[in-house]
Parts: structure tokens; sequence; C-alpha cells
């Protein structure tokens, strides 16, 4: 049986969600049609949109359901700044960081190539912190010239979180809207769409919902500029025929597993602990890529000076055990990790990566039979060198 440890790529849908989800497949009608069959299926959905505004703490109208945390991120970047430039050419300066999922970074440089955008990368520290310092004297400085701010809550790569707040108080100021990545922070940590936040992207797949199912929280004030048009759903943001089962089984799993987080964010503390003392002991020269910075309590990305975070991949998949050297997104790509050179890091440093995730049903007994046979993989990984 494998061990899982890269619940950060995907995890388990709930079997209850997945039952549900398969009923409601099952059930004939379109939210759009005004018959029994189509107002039935438009209950669902809008069942699903509360349900998923009570748990994040938004107003039911705010809830645009998507395709996933991609769509999500490309719609909240794209329409922000068209809207800005729209109103006021000048506006035209996007504020991120290079350790962003590329779901971010790649919007934003497609629109600096093919629209204009001009943007501004805020420096991290060494753990992945963004300096904050640096946005507010930016901000400061250009206020009148930025169309929006793009941080992520938690790292997906790192865990490193992001004081959002700070941010938020900063922009507030100078009426800038900031959107953030939420993908790899909802369901691990506390997130709520807490007043000042313009636009927020979730995915189901990352709490235990179904692949292809994401959500894009934007505040009834802000207005954004759609990708697509055709259909005029959600609120003419994003068009196309709505998937109610789909939502519903979305608005489930994140009730669950904020339920979870509440119950067993000790547990799930306690857990990493035990495994980052392990990993140390075991391995002294890996690092704990995050340092002392706070983050998610159940990531735990390190760096093996030597050796290919693919070849600890590869040995440990043969034994078995499922983990990851960063983003899924990027995986079987021969390059070194670009939120590693962002915080730093050497191009070999940034290759020689593991990133364990734990997930609602890890057990101390998988995580000692990682730690226990992680030695012998490190040993051979680093015989082999920087050569996978």
């Amino acid at each position: 049986m494998t061990i899982y440890l890269d619940h950060a790529a995907t995890t388990a849908i709930y079997p209850v969600v997945a039952e549900r989800l398969v009923e409601d497949l099952q059930k004939l009608g379109n939210p759009s049609s005004i018959h029994t069959a189509g107002q039935t299926a438009r209950g669902m959905l809008e069942g699903a949109r509360e349900d998923l505004a009570r748990v994040v703490n938004c107003d039911r109208q705010e809830v645009i359901f998507t395709s996933g945390g991609t769509e999500s991120d490309n719609l909240a970047i794209k329409g922000l700044y068209w809207e800005s430039i729209n109103h006021n050419p000048d506006k035209n300066i996007i504020i991120s960081a290079y350790t962003e999922h590329h779901a971010v970074i790649d919007p934003i440089e497609w629109l600096e190539k093919y629209q204009g955008a001009k943007v501004h990368w805020l420096k991290v520290d060494e753990r992945g912190v963004v300096d904050l310092d640096e946005l507010e004297q930016f901000v400061k400085d250009n206020q009148d010239k930025i169309a929006l701010i793009t941080l992520m809550w938690s790292n997906n790569e790192t865990g490193v979180l992001t004081d959002l707040r700070r941010v938020v108080e900063i922009a507030k100021a100078n009426n800038i809207p900031v959107h953030t990545d939420a993908v790899a922070a909802f369901g691990h940590t506390d997130v709520n769409f807490f007043p000042g936040l313009t636009a927020m992207s979730l995915s189901a797949h990352k709490v235990g919902g179904p692949v292809g199912v994401g959500a894009l929280i934007v505040s009834r004030n802000a207005k954004l500029t759609s990708l697509q048009q055709g259909g005029g759903q959600e609120r003419d943001i994003r068009g196309g025929t709505m998937n109610a089962p789909g939502a519903r089984a979305f608005a489930s799993a994140a009730r669950m597993s904020q339920t979870k987080l509440s119950t067993e964010g000790w547990a799930r503390h306690e857990l990493l602990n035990h495994l980052t003392t392990g990993v140390t002991r075991a391995i002294p020269s890996a690092r704990f890529s995050r340092g002392s910075a706070p983050g998610v309590p159940d990531l735990a990305h390190f760096t093996f000076p030597g050796c290919s975070g693919d070849s600890m991949l590869y040995l440990l998949d043969q034994h078995n055990i499922a983990v990851s050297t960063g983003s899924a997104c990027t995986a079987g790509v021969a390059r070194a990790s670009h939120v590693l050179i962002a915080m730093g890091r050497t191009q070999e440093e940034a290759t020689g990566t593991l990133r364990i995730s734990i997930g609602r049903d890890t057990t101390k007994t998988e995580i000692d039979e990682f730690l226990k046979v992680l030695p012998e993989v490190h040993a051979a990984a680093l015989k082999a060198g920087l050569t996978a």
C-alpha cells in the first residue's frame, strides 16, 4: 500500500462527498432553465453558494464558481487589470512576488508581454517571506499607477504564510485592489474573506472535493472585466453552464475540511513537528526551507545539498512512498524551483528539494516509515549526485 505524503498536490475526495456527487450527477436540469428540473438544479447551486459563503465568511453573491484555482487566478488578475486600465491607462502596474504559483506568475507575464502591463516583483527573504516594507514604500511612491496587488496566502511549495492583513492595510489607504491565491491555504489554516480583500481564489480538490471545481470570491464593490463572453452567468463575471453538482460537492468538502481543521489543527502541528524533527535528525545537512517563518501545519519543504530531489522522489516511490519536489503543476520539468531561486538559493540547492505534505488521514506510523527509509534514499541520491 502506498504511503501518500503529497496532499498539497491533491487530496482524496471525502467518501460521503463522492457518493453524493455521483447521485447529483444523475439529476437532470440546467440551473438557468425556468422549469422545475432547472430550478431544482438552481436550488442545488445556490445552496452550495450559500454554504461556501458561510465557510469563508463572505456574502453569497460574492461567490463565483469556476473550474479551479488557475481559472480563478486568471479571472482575478486579468479582470482587475483590464478594469483598471479601462478607467485609467496609466494605472498599469501589477505588484506580486516571484514565489507565487505559476497560475499567478504566468498571467502577469502575459499581461506584461501582450497588454502593456508593468510589473513590480517584491523581494522575499531567505525564508520566503515577502518584504512588506518594500511594498509599503513602493505603493507610497507609485500609488496613482498601481492596478492591483496579488500575493498568495500560503506558498504552495514551502507553506510559508503572508501577512495579508498588513497587505490590505497598505493597499486600502491607497484604494488599490488586492487579490490572493488562497488555494494552498484553504483548509490548512484559518482562511476567510476579511474586509479589504478584493478577490480570493480557491480550489476544491485541495480540500477533499472533486477536481475541476473552484471559486473566485469577489467583493460586491469590485468590478472585473470578464475573460469570456456568452451567457452572463455568475454575475456576468464568468459565463458558461453552471456546475451545480460540482459546486455542492465543493461546498460540502470545504465545510468538512474547516471542521477538521478546527478540531484537528493541533494534531497536525504535532505530526509536522515529528516529521521535521525526524528529517533533520536523520539527515543533519537537510534544511527546512521556511525556517522560523509562520506556515501551514501540514507541509514541510526541505533542501538536501548535493543530490537531486527527483532522484529522492523516484527512490521513495520504489518504497511506495509518494512525495513531491514542489508544485505538481511543474513536476517533470527539468529546472530548479523558481520559489527557491527567489528565496536566494543556488541552482543546485533549488534542485535538491522535497515537499512532504500530510493529509487528514496521515498517521504517525506512515511518517515513521518515511523517516526509516529516508537515510538509505538520501545516501543513494547523494551518490548519484545532481545527474537525475
